[in-house]
């Protein structure tokens, strides 16, 4: 044997050596973990978890920017999808084991000028190793781990099984990640309804996701699809009539991306990450790691119905629209002088600006930057139209000074006997602020709308009556003074039905002299308020901050026949498999707090709210047989509150500035009321709700006697119409006109995910029933370009020999 063909053995042999021993140490983890086979088989892909309605329409995801993914299964991806991939990525793919070495040659050879050599199966074994390096040394050991984790994923996984994998991964720029949605984003559709050219769009985008994207980068997208489209006819999937004719078509692109303001009721889903993650804390998943809301693709089903939360945002949009039109006018508003004695609020606000913190970090001084709030520029402001928004040019000191002047409102809705939440709104426009009034942690001074509470108490334990006689004057409390302040009140005597009808501060004193402020901050306990309530006589009044949630959760006794039911709004938590990993009993939450016959009693008496005292006349215009309801407004109308019920629904909403320092000009009747009201006349009249008109509280057996049988009176008008300066007015059906927007419709905020219709979870049994949803008409988007043909080049031969692989 001659010399140098034992020196080519001996080098082919050591390299031969050389390289299985790279692959052994890869193998074995020597240059990073390897995943074991039930990784492989159980793959972790970072993913986002999906918040759904009782219905099963998706409301909104939970996501980091790369676990904006969702999962389908093959029979869900169009076969067009799957033919143009395989074509253009992978074209033996159904005939190699992972690695397809004439690929690999062909790239060595032509240093990748004709394609590279990765299969599909590679390239998703790049994914989940989550590899890439830009060193080429370190590059090469990358490549072998690919090698060996391609070889057990076909091991493991069916082919359609690895294609699924893959398309459930691969990104599609920005940061979109999955073939489900992708094809939403940038064409509003499932994508088992992809046709040929989208598909192509897409798979071509896998290529270089930023350079052929269709929205950035529209003639390389087209160029690149009609690449993708020959593909398909060199590999038979398409005839050449057929590509010849999709080639000369333009994109149509139908582009609108997922982020936190999209979806239903977003105050709701921001507030619900807290409780879910609580609910969490104590479950782990098979590998014994904690789930994560943002990565673990968990299924969380609530109790939202979204027609009600449709109802509910257009009565606040309605409303609120009217209401800020007449602040506009407000003489306070329009000159500035509400700033007066006020700066440093705007400049607080000034300094935790983007603008603020921009100039911070290009180097400018305090002073500079303070200067740039005085120069004006074109700015997008908030606004009351569809859009939610206006193009304009002021200050960005005005500006601040102009969100601020927006006044807040908030609203919930909820089943009063099971506490099921059905309606949500913590605020005007959650992109443009973001405080959530609801919630548990944001509490205001509640005004009357307590009341109720306390003649519940004076009537389970100190035996009053609605007919019982109180005093209307001023009560005087050692250590503390006059209750009310100023004592402003007209004297003589009234019942105790007539105190809650017309909302009398002066009897409602009397009554808290009887009942005591330490058993009614006690009371307040019982009956599961969570905020403790220090116990002044004035809190008979409503001088407690309290929120929203704990007013609704409070008032669920009384339709609730005498049982608290706390609010809650998750049925089931699963996992991305479709396990159910938690599911919620609220039952243990209802608890007896006082009497059937008090609660009905207290019905009875709340009825003279909505039908003669402070809402006069809202039950006729809802249409409701029987209803219940409590107006609320603090010192000065900083605060404006309702509160109504009938027996299947509790709602309630508060009204007010974010600094209470601005006031209202008017009480809880004329500010806050409407909206409830518009919810209730919406759902009452939607047979298909299931809340029924003619609904009537439940009358309690042992009331069937001679003593309960006598109907509680309530005066046709005020009986003591001094000026007490809080919920004396009366509604009238001027009150409820709507807003006259110009003919621009104020629909709800909430928005649906997908415009084509999203496809609904499995049905869950008496849990969540899932409806199927009806297909939309495709929407055509906007043409991008025009296609541009492509002439023909000549193949060479190591194209002959190799056969070029357009990636």
């Amino acid at each position: 044997m001659k010399k140098s063909v034992r020196i080519f053995w001996r080098i082919f042999l050591a390299g031969f050596a050389a390289l299985s021993l790279l692959i052994l140490l890869a193998n074995f983890g020597v240059f990073g973990k390897m995943p074991s086979l039930a990784e492989l088989e159980n793959p972790s892909i970072i993913q986002a978890s999906e918040l759904y309605a009782e219905d099963g329409t998706l409301m909104g995801k939970y996501y980091t920017e790369r676990g904006n993914r969702s999962n389908v299964k093959y029979r869900d991806i169009s076969i067009h999808v799957i033919d143009a991939l395989v074509a253009t990525e992978d074209e033996r793919f159904y005939k190699h084991s992972g690695i397809d070495f004439k690929s690999t040659l062909r790239a060595v050879f032509t240093l990748g000028a004709l394609g590279g050599g990765s299969t599909i199966t590679q390239q998703l074994a790049k994914a989940l190793l989550d590899q890439g390096s830009t060193n080429k040394a370190w590059r090469v050991i990358e490549k072998l781990k690919e090698w060996i984790v391609a070889i057990k994923l076909e091991k493991n996984f069916t082919k359609e099984e690895i294609l699924t994998l893959y398309l459930n991964i691969v990104p599609f720029g920005d940061n979109i990640y999955g073939i489900r949605n992708a094809s939403r984003t940038f064409f509003q559709k499932e994508p088992d309804r992809l046709n040929t050219e989208e598909a192509a769009v897409l798979v071509g985008m896998l290529k270089a996701n930023y350079t052929y994207n269709p929205r950035r980068n529209p003639k390389a997208a087209l160029d690149r699809r009609n690449v993708v489209l020959g593909q398909m006819e060199v590999n038979g999937k398409i005839t050449a009539a057929e590509a010849a004719r999709l080639k000369a078509l333009p994109i149509k692109l139908n582009y609108r991306k997922l982020d936190e303001n999209t979806g239903y009721a977003p105050y709701f889903r921001e507030v619900l990450k807290t409780e879910i993650k609580e609910a969490l804390k104590d479950i782990e998943k098979p590998n014994g790691n904690p789930y994560n809301i943002y990565n673990d693709g968990l299924k969380i089903y609530t109790t939202i119905n979204l027609q009600m939360q449709e109802n509910a945002e257009e009565g606040m949009a309605q409303h609120m629209a009217m209401l800020q039109r007449i602040i506009n006018y407000r003489t306070d508003m329009k000159t500035g002088s509400i700033w007066k004695n006020h700066e440093k609020i705007l400049e607080k606000a000034a300094r935790e600006s983007d603008r603020w913190k921009n100039g911070e970090e290009d180097g400018l001084s305090d002073k500079e930057i303070r200067a740039s709030f005085d120069v004006k520029v074109p700015m997008k402001v908030f606004a009351w139209n569809s859009r939610r928004e206006k193009d304009t040019v002021m200050t960005p000191l005005d500006s601040i000074k102009y969100h601020l002047q927006m006044e807040q409102a908030a609203f919930m809705a909820m089943d009063p006997v099971t506490g099921e939440v059905k309606a949500w709104v913590g605020g005007i426009h959650f992109k443009t602020y973001k405080n959530d009034h609801v919630n548990l942690k944001t509490k205001r001074q509640v005004g009357s709308t307590i009341k109720p509470f306390l003649y519940t108490q004076a009537m389970e334990e100190r035996g009053f009556t609605p007919e019982t006689d109180c005093e209307n004057t001023a009560q005087f409390f050692p250590g503390s003074g006059w209750v009310p302040a100023g004592r402003r009140c007209g004297g003589g005597t009234m019942t105790m039905a007539n105190a809650l009808a017309y909302s009398k501060n002066c009897a409602t004193a009397y009554i808290m002299k009887q009942v005591g402020p330490r058993q009614f901050a006690d009371f307040l306990s019982r009956i599961n308020i969570p905020t403790p309530v220090k116990p002044f006589p004035s809190i008979c009044l409503g001088t407690c901050d309290l929120s929203l949630y704990e007013m609704l959760w409070g008032y669920t006794i009384f339709a609730g026949r005498g049982f608290s039911a706390k609010p809650y709004a998750i049925s089931r938590i699963e996992d991305r498999n479709g396990n159910v990993i938690k599911r919620f009993d609220y039952s243990v939450n209802r608890k007896e707090v006082v009497s059937e016959i008090t609660a009905y009693i207290m019905t009875r008496m709340m009825q003279g709210t909505v039908d003669k005292g402070t809402a006069r006349g809202m039950r006729s215009r809802v249409g409701a047989a029987e209803m219940g309801g409590k107006t609320g407004t603090t010192d000065d109308n900083a605060d404006a509150w309702f509160i109504g019920y009938t027996p299947q629904l509790l709602a309630g909403s508060w009204v007010g500035f974010e600094y209470n320092f601005m006031r209202n000009t008017s009480d809880g009747n004329t500010i806050a009321r409407p909206i409830t009201e518009y919810f209730f006349k919406k759902v009452l009249a939607d047979k298909k709700l299931g809340i029924e008109k003619d609904a009537k509280f439940i009358r309690p057996a042992e009331m069937d006697n001679e003593m309960f049988s006598a109907d509680i009176i309530i005066s046709d008008t005020d009986p003591n119409p001094a000026g007490e300066g809080v919920d004396q007015g009366v509604g009238t059906q001027d009150d409820y006109n709507e807003y006259d927007s110009g003919g621009d419709i104020l629909g709800p905020e909430s928005k649906p995910v997908e415009e084509n219709g999203d496809k609904k979870p499995k049905k869950d049994t008496g849990t969540v029933a899932a409806k199927t949803p009806a297909i939309k008409k495709e929407d055509d988007g906007v043409p991008i370009g025009s296609p541009v043909k492509k002439p023909e080049k000549k193949k060479g031969l190591l194209k002959k020999i190799l056969g070029k692989k357009n990636n």
